[in-house]
Order: structure tokens, then C-alpha cells, then sequence
């Protein structure tokens, strides 16, 4: 019996695109008529390694990533990275800046501390992560092996509108929960990763984008499965990889690229933040704690500043069929998570829910 689907506004794993969804049922038994499922085929069949390889064909084209780049497709989310960063870069001065804008960015800075001396260039704990620093506000040290930030703060609902300049420093940057929703310059980074399960694909696989003259230069110890210079030579097949994950990443930018690729998937963010957020700054009920220039296109925090009310439109959210947007256990309040796959309509039918909860409850 078919279910009615419900808004799923869950921070990661989030929903999906119901065309892409529909695709891969279709080939759950047997893909493309191999007679197998793509969970059960050998990585290194050809049948696989066509499925790989157009897959990561689609992500260089959809995000732009020059020549003199390459992508990984690896596995322990963007959490590995943390601690990949520092074990492949940190080599060069012993030394690395990290902006500090929320609890993601703060668990990397923890990881980094263990391979050599990181300075804080900015940290924004003082308002608790509710706004992003200006470039005027880095301090940056020139001889910083690399500068670390987050590009988007899911639990905190800000995100970083621009690019620092660094110079000559390689930027390393976590775009686990913005990534292919807008054009990125790759050429200003370093490093770019993110895991899968917020904007990409179901949890499982992490991308991953550096840039090639830094490789080669991990630190002696560093286990082979952190080596991003091993895991280039060998495309990602240093053990079997996430097959499953990279099969379903390589549908969700097929659905990219037949919806109006990135550009499209900017304006569509751009529009779903804008209609909760103007409801919300029209309300007498909630409000957002994110400075206004600061605020997620990807996840909106909004609270009323009384818990036992904000429980109650969870509750009555999830009976409507608006499902998962409670906050953070670490911030509470409420959440809506529209990553690309939110229809526009889940958002205006939110707005008119919080319009009406509000209506009730005033």
C-alpha cells in the first residue's frame, strides 16, 4: 500500500529526490539488466566502474573543478577529514588557522590540535555561533600550513557568504551541508570535502576535492586510509568503496543536471530560505536567533523562547506531516533543514503551518 510522503526536514540524513528514489527501485534487483543489484556487483566489474567513473565525470562538470584537481570518493564523513587535513598538510610549517563558527568547526579544531600548532583566527562562541567573522576579523597567520573553516553551520543555522583571502595559505573547507547548492570558485581551495547525507546522497560516501601539488606530503605515520596521495593512486579503491552510495550520488547529479543544475539549485535555496525566513521575521512568536547576514540558505533555526511551546509545534508540526525540524539537542528551538531535494512547495506549506500555529497559540 503506497504511503503518503511526508516533508522531511531532517539536518542529515536528509530526504531525497523522489524521481531519484524511483530510479533506483526500479534497478534495486537488477540494474540496467545485469541481473544484479549494484549492492551485490564486484567494484572492479565493468559494469561498476562505468557507474564510478560517470559519477565522478558528473561532479567535476556540475561543481566546476578544474584540471589540476582531483576527487575521492572515500567513507568516515566529513568527521575522517578532520583529522585528514592536518595528517596530509600539516607537514609543511607545523602550523594551521581555524575559524571557529559552530560545533562542527569546533570538533575539527580538537582533531587538528593533535598534529601541530593551530591558531584560532576567529571564533564566534561569545554570541554562540549566531553570526559568520568578517574578513577584517581573521587573523591569519602567512605562515599557516592552512586555514580551516565550515562553510555552512547546520546546528547553528548560519553560513559563510564569501570566501576568505588567505594569500597564499591553502583553504581547507567543510561544504558537508552546502555543497552543489550554488557555484563555487574550487580554484580558492586547498581541500574541499563533504559527506553525502545532507545534500548529495544517502550516508556512506564522503567527497572529497584536493588540489594536486599538495599531495604527497602526509605525515610518516599517518594511516594509509587517511593517505589522500594513496587514496589518489588508487582512485578511491584502496578497499572496496561505498558502491551503493556512489551509484545513488551519481543519480542525485543526474537530478541536478536535469533541473537546471546548480545555478537552478541556488535560486530554488535562495527562494525556500526566504519564504520561512520572511514568515518568520513577520511573527510576534518566534524568531531567528542567526544574524541576519549570516543565515543559512540551508538550515533555518527558528525558536519561540519557550521551550514547552516549542515542543508543542514539534509535536503538532510532526502530526501535519512536517517531520524531523526540531532543533539541535545542543541549541533546541526548531530547525528546517531544505537541502536540494526540498520542494518548493514543502516550505511555502511550512510557512502557512508556523502561520497558523501561530494563529492558535498567540
Amino acid at each position: 500500500m503506497a504511503t503518503k510522503r511526508v516533508y522531511n526536514f531532517s539536518a542529515g540524513p536528509s530526504m531525497l529526490p523522489l524521481e531519484v528514489l524511483e530510479k533506483a527501485g526500479s534497478e534495486i534487483t537488477s540494474y540496467r539488466g545485469s541481473g544484479q543489484s549494484v549492492m551485490e556487483m564486484s567494484h572492479r566489474s565493468k559494469v561498476f566502474l562505468s557507474i564510478f567513473n560517470k559519477t565522478k565525470e558528473d561532479f567535476a562538470r556540475l561543481f566546476a573543478v578544474p584540471d589540476d584537481y582531483e576527487i575521492l570518493f572515500l567513507q568516515g564523513g566529513a568527521t575522517l577529514e578532520f583529522a585528514a587535513a592536518p595528517m596530509n598538510l600539516m607537514t609543511r610549517t607545523g602550523k594551521a588557522d581555524y575559524a571557529i563558527t559552530g560545533s562542527f568547526a569546533d570538533k575539527a579544531l580538537k582533531e587538528a590540535k593533535k598534529y601541530g600548532s593551530v591558531n584560532i583566527s576567529a571564533t564566534t562562541a561569545g554570541c554562540n555561533h549566531t553570526r559568520i567573522p568578517s574578513q577584517s576579523e581573521l587573523t591569519l597567520d602567512p605562515d599557516a600550513s592552512y586555514f580551516y573553516y565550515c562553510a555552512n553551520n547546520t546546528i547553528e543555522g548560519t553560513e559563510w557568504h564569501y570566501i576568505p583571502d588567505t594569500g597564499r595559505v591553502p583553504i581547507v573547507c567543510d561544504m558537508s551541508s552546502n555543497i552543489m547548492s550554488y557555484p563555487v570558485d574550487v580554484s580558492k581551495f586547498g581541500i574541499i570535502f563533504a559527506g553525502a547525507q545532507k545534500n548529495l546522497a544517502p550516508a556512506g560516501v564522503t567527497v572529497v576535492v584536493i588540489r594536486k601539488d599538495l599531495l604527497g606530503a602526509a605525515f610518516p605515520y599517518t594511516p594509509v586510509m587517511l593517505d589522500l596521495a594513496a587514496m589518489v593512486k588508487d582512485d578511491s579503491m584502496h578497499n572496496t568503496p561505498p558502491c551503493w552510495a556512489i551509484y545513488m550520488l551519481g543519480l542525485v547529479l543526474e537530478w541536478v543536471e536535469e533541473n537546471g543544475g546548480v545555478a537552478n539549485m541556488e535560486a530554488n535555496r535562495n527562494l525556500r530560505s526566504s519564504i520561512i525566513y520572511d514568515c518568520i521575521d513577520n511573527s510576534k512568536l518566534f524568531r531567528c536567533p542567526a544574524q541576519k547576514d549570516a543565515r543559512s540558505g540551508m538550515n533555518v533555526t527558528f525558536l519561540s523562547g519557550n521551550d514547552e511551546l516549542d515542543k508543542k509545534f514539534i509535536a503538532e508540526a510532526q502530526e501535519a506531516g512536517f517531520v524531523n525540524i526540531g532543533g539541535h539537542r545542543s541549541v533546541g528551538g526548531m530547525r528546517a533543514s531544505m537541502y536540494n531535494a526540498m520542494p518548493i512547495e514543502g516550505a511555502e506549506k511550512l510557512a502557512d503551518f508556523i502561520k497558523s500555529f501561530e494563529k492558535r497559540n498567540a
